[in-house]
């Protein structure tokens, strides 16, 4: 198709006032006609004024009959400016609505079309409005003639004047029904007899896609091939969000629709850049840069919090919500646009869409990669039976779909590093209202009390900036600036300085501490929106560039979270503080831990989807389960808390870790997130250790080594590892191995009672390396006994049982779904060390507990 030339609507080239050539169809002179005003070519200048602005240009004798001439050349400007203001008139936009009979078009997209209406009728363009679907003609013609009968007008516009222009907007709608190609094919065929008819030209084509994303690659392809305007006009297609559902299927449709459309003809909608207060945030930074170039940075930004609280649950949506929860349905788009527009350089000329969308994409590449530990994640209570009975899943079904996130995000840029972003999103909180605040660092100290600060001059009141989007206590869209920082500007036409509200208070300030205001006439975002599409503003619109870049943000935290167990909080004012999370570096948590309970909700049995750390009780001691990632912080937190007490106390921290598999993602958390650790008073001893050379890969100190040691500076002499490697043999006992290590222990680790004893259980109940009728270590005076292992290697030296029951706590780690059979058996069985040798584990005068995984536990 031929890329139209002209500006498309809204943007049509102008020639009043500007000199512009025409030609005589039938080869006649060629005129150059100033377009000046009609006044003057009728008679309000002298002759020789007038001469100057119709000139023959080819010259063909004197002129005879200058008067004649004259009138001559008046009459033809006349009529010349007549043609091209009838021609710009005559352009013909025609906007199909599919999902014509939704839930958002009957919602929003009818009357955000009869505002363009209402905002367009009479000027440069004429309108046909189609609504298309599935539904039978008949079900259709009477589902938007009800719709649009219900349609109204805004205050400003006189009661006859909405009368006028509804009758006219519905006699312009019609239904029609919308599947196959050849569907597509006589649509086009009646939009251009239509055109015909009426003796205009067509200025261009609008499909809004209100359908659901796997519907989108047929009518692509259908309009595409079968409705296409022709040559000279434009295409402009809408898709609504969702666009995928991580990055990878994200960028599978953008490459479908990519072969359909051009980016330019693509205009995806995330209605918060439809929201007067976000679509207000660029030109406030444009007209305000001269007080905020000074402010609008790391050196005095203490932090930007952006927010969307909502008091609704999922309840009739939780098809969609199971399959996208909180992060992707608000924080990847809505507050992530958001972000965009507050944290972006800001472009020179704001009014250029390709400027204003690489400034964007900047951004984006500016973000720094989430982790984990990045955010909090909690579901309201009845969520998981709402799924139940709207999805027909069983009783015992438990959803680990969050519905509240909070997220910690920063950006690695000169201006912004070291500055934290809160995204933050939930369902059936205590409110609902959204917004962006910018917080400002305040270093200022006043002596006196706050009841003598005046409110637009002292320095210690907070300081900040906030984009009001709507509803709270405030109920409407507004900017409010603290009084303390300046007077904004903003456009007098379309904002308004809010009046005075005694009682209100907004961030824990009365509203009298800032300049507040408001939209002169509120709108709805989509009314916005439909707008810009139809004057061609691309930088209200999500491209594929940035889309990508999104999903390529916030893809890897999503997978890593794909199996976090949120937080349960019973919803609205109940919630109270259990949500209220802290952040400190990159990571983010909960500020209050969550109250145990064992069963959340109704069921026949305790699912582990259903709470965070269940606490209970295991072979008559103190039992900590939860999902692996979860329950490795949960250790890695209680041993540095008992290493921080020991240290307190004693001076110096004795742990003792066993060997195998389990502990090396301990390990791994102990060495990257537990920087408070003291290691430099801390002693690091094994509980045994397989008969191998310690540079050996199957090596307990090797892993050791590999996972811990190198990454933290623990003092070399506090490092312990066993000695099975003596004149160049493994465990001899001749080499009394067994006995050194024991009189290591003597001489260094008081009553030789480690502080805490570190131990995993094995299939066969084994721990350390006692095995099952293992002739040593399972009584007796023995502190380090050498033993024999039925696999490979079989020589083992190990702590004894009764050297591990003096530690003053002894920690189980036990993971995987291979240990459920040993859990249930051993849950069950008295103390019978010979036959299961972690039954024998029980501190004479410690403490035990044992840390399950829910597979392990529950299976």
């Amino acid at each position: 198709m031929e890329r139209r030339q002209s500006d498309g609507p809204g943007q049509t080239r102008r020639s009043h006032g500007c000199k512009q050539r025409f030609e005589t169809e039938r080869g006649g002179p060629a005129i150059a006609c100033s377009l000046i005003p009609i006044s003057r070519l009728l008679g309000s200048e002298s002759e020789t004024d007038q001469a100057a602005h119709c000139t023959d240009v080819e010259e063909r004798g004197p002129r005879r009959h200058p008067g004649c001439w004259k009138m001559l050349t008046v009459a033809m400007c006349v009529a010349l400016l007549g043609c091209l203001q009838a021609q710009e008139l005559r352009g013909h936009v025609s906007v199909i609505l599919l999902g014509a009979t939704g839930d958002l078009a009957r919602k929003y997209l009818w009357r955000g079309l009869f505002q363009l209406y209402l905002d367009e009728a009479g000027k440069d363009y004429s309108f046909s409005f189609h609504g298309a679907a599935l539904t039978s003609t008949k079900q259709g013609q009477a589902f938007i003639a009800k719709v649009l009968e219900s349609l109204s007008c805004p205050e400003d516009v006189a009661p006859d004047r909405c009368s006028e222009l509804k009758g006219q907007f519905q006699r312009l709608s019609a239904y029609r029904h919308l599947a196959t190609r050849e569907d597509y094919m006589a649509l086009s065929k009646d939009i251009e007899a239509q055109v015909q008819r009426g003796g205009l030209r067509e200025a261009g084509r609008i499909f809004y896609f209100s359908v659901p994303p796997f519907a989108y690659a047929d009518i692509a392809r259908n309009i595409n091939s079968s409705c296409r305007p022709g040559p000279g006009a434009w295409l402009r297609v809408v898709l609504e969000k969702p666009f995928g559902h991580d990055h990878l299927s994200a960028q599978q449709l953008a490459t479908e629709l990519g072969g359909f459309f051009r980016e330019e003809e693509m205009y995806r909608v995330d209605h918060y850049l439809g929201k007067q207060a976000v679509a207000q945030i660029l030109p406030f930074r444009d007209q305000n840069r001269k007080a905020l170039d000074g402010l609008w940075s790391r050196h005095h930004v203490e932090r930007v919090e952006i927010i969307m609280k909502e008091t609704v649950d999922a309840e009739g949506r939780t098809s969609f919500y199971e399959e996208y929860g909180v992060i992707r349905d608000v924080l990847q788009n809505h507050l992530t646009e958001v972000l965009t527009l507050v944290a972006m350089e800001l472009p020179h000329n704001i009014s250029s869409s390709e400027s204003v969308l690489q400034h964007k994409l900047r951004a984006f590449r500016a973000l720094r990669g989430l982790q984990k530990g990045s955010a909090v994640l909690g579901q309201y209570q009845a969520y998981s039976e709402q799924v139940r009975r709207e999805q027909q899943k069983p009783d015992s079904f438990h959803s680990l779909t969050p519905t509240f996130a909070g997220v910690l995000v920063h950006m690695d840029n000169l201006r912004w590093e070291g500055v934290p972003f809160i995204l933050m999103s939930g369902k059936a909180l205590d409110e609902r209202v959204g917004y962006a605040r910018i917080l400002f660092r305040n270093q200022a100290y006043c002596v006196q009390n706050d009841e003598h600060w005046v409110a637009d001059q002292s320095r210690c009141l907070p300081r900040q900036i906030v984009f009001y989007i709507g509803h709270g206590e405030l109920g409407s869209p507004a900017v409010l600036v603290s009084r303390n920082l300046f007077r904004p500007s903003l456009p007098p036409e379309s904002w308004k300085e809010l009046g005075a509200r005694p009682g209100l208070r907004l961030f824990g300030r009365p509203l009298s501490d800032f300049y507040a205001y408001s939209p002169v006439r509120e709108q709805d975002a989509y009314s916005v929106l439909i707008s810009h599409i139809f004057h061609g503003r691309k930088d209200s619109f999500v491209t594929t560039e940035n889309l990508l870049a999104s999903w390529g943000f916030w893809t890897p935290l999503l997978d890593g979270l794909a199996h976090e167990v949120p937080r349960l909080y019973p919803g609205g004012a109940e919630n109270g503080h259990l949500l209220d999370f802290e952040f400190g570096g990159a990571r983010l948590c909960f500020s209050q831990q969550q109250p145990e309970q064992l069963v959340p909700g109704p069921g026949p049995a305790p699912m582990p989807s259903g709470f965070q750390v269940l606490k209970a009780r295991y072979r008559e001691s103190p039992l900590i389960s939860a999902w692996p990632e979860e329950l490795i912080a949960k250790l890695a937190d209680d041993i540095e808390a008992t290493a921080v007490r020991a240290v307190r106390r004693f001076g110096a921290f004795h742990l003792a870790l066993s060997g195998g598999s389990s502990p090396v993602p301990l390990f791994q958390q102990l060495a990257t997130r537990h920087y408070g650790f003291p290691w430099a008073h801390t002693h690091l001893w094994l509980v045994d250790e397989r008969c191998v050379p310690l540079w050996d890969p199957e090596s307990n100190f090797q892993h050791l080594q590999t996972h811990l040691l190198q990454h933290i500076r623990v003092p070399y002499y506090n490092i312990h590892p066993m000695p099975v490697h003596l004149r160049q043999r493994l465990c001899a006992e001749e080499d009394q191995g067994a006995q050194t290590y024991a009189s290591e222990i003597s001489a260094l680790v008081a009553n030789s009672s480690f502080d805490l004893v570190l131990l995993g259980m094995g299939a066969d109940g084994h721990t350390a390396s006692l095995f099952p009728q293992s002739p040593s270590g399972l009584d007796g005076e023995q502190l380090v006994v050498l033993t024999e292992s039925p696999s490979r290697p079989f020589q083992r030296m190990s702590l004894s049982l009764p050297l591990i029951n003096r530690a003053r706590k002894v920690a189980v780690l036990v993971m995987g779904r291979v240990k459920r059979e040993i859990t249930v058996l051993v849950s069950r069985v008295g103390h019978e060390p010979k036959k299961w040798p972690i039954s024998g584990v029980l501190p004479t005068s410690g403490q035990l507990v044992w840390y399950m995984d829910y597979e392990a536990f529950l299976g």
